[in-house]
């Protein structure tokens, strides 16, 4: 009879010993396993933070990145390209673009190359060939022809700071010709004076923001 309390003593204390242990290792396996799962949760959301720096937005992708449908015509490479045009002042880089060739001879009628070239951080809404071509050519022959109406058309075109996408959004600009312009619209899609589209925006120069719009801008 001592015998068998000596032993259930025995496995008493025993079981008294282990029991700490055994929950001990349990929390130890518990915790290691939590922490892993955490480590890996903020090791991904830093590695997102590093290659995103945080969830892209609309206004973040249409300030960082040219947009509308003209763009697709732009060439992927050469110093016609999105990356070509970066590096050459608004003047030269409208030239390597074949959809602004009649904006380019305009501005070089006017004497304007090295005006638009040498200024820094203004905004262009550069009109495509297309835009000329709803002109009447009567009309654009005359106006092309008068070299002062010429300037006034195309300073028209200019303001004189690196408008963003958001600023478009419901914005009143003075121009280098010192009339006024007004500009709406969101994500991708804005007008000018509220005839005139933006087709290929937010595309950068050295020294411009250019936004390629549909119709001529006509002084008011």
């Amino acid at each position: 009879m001592n015998t068998l309390r000596i032993r259930r003593s025995a496995l008493a204390v025993a079981a008294a010993t282990l029991l700490p242990f055994s929950l001990a290792a349990c929390s130890d396996s518990g915790s290691g396993s939590g922490s892993g799962t955490e480590a890996g949760a903020a090791t991904s959301a830093a590695g997102d933070q590093a290659r995103t720096g945080q969830a892209p937005t609309e206004d973040a992708m249409t300030t960082d990145e040219p947009f509308g449908p003209a763009c697709a015509g732009v060439p992927k490479e050469g110093a016609g390209s999105f990356d070509g045009m970066a590096e050459d002042p608004v003047a030269t880089a409208a030239s390597n673009n074949p959809a602004l060739s009649t904006l380019v001879s305009a501005v070089k009628k006017a004497g304007l190359v090295d005006t638009l070239n040498n200024a820094k951080d203004i905004t262009v809404f550069a009109p495509t060939n297309d835009a000329f071509a709803k002109i009447p050519k009567a009309d654009l022959d005359k106006v092309l022809a008068d070299k002062d109406m010429l300037t006034k058309v195309l300073t028209y075109h200019v303001v004189g700071q690196r408008l963003t996408p958001k600023q478009l959004e419901n914005g009143t600009f003075e121009t280098l010709q010192k009339g006024m312009i007004t500009t709406k619209g969101s994500g991708e899609s804005y007008t000018v004076n509220e005839t005139s589209k933006v087709v290929c925006g937010n595309v950068r120069t050295a020294n411009a923001n250019v936004y390629v719009v549909d119709t001529v801008l006509m002084p008011r």
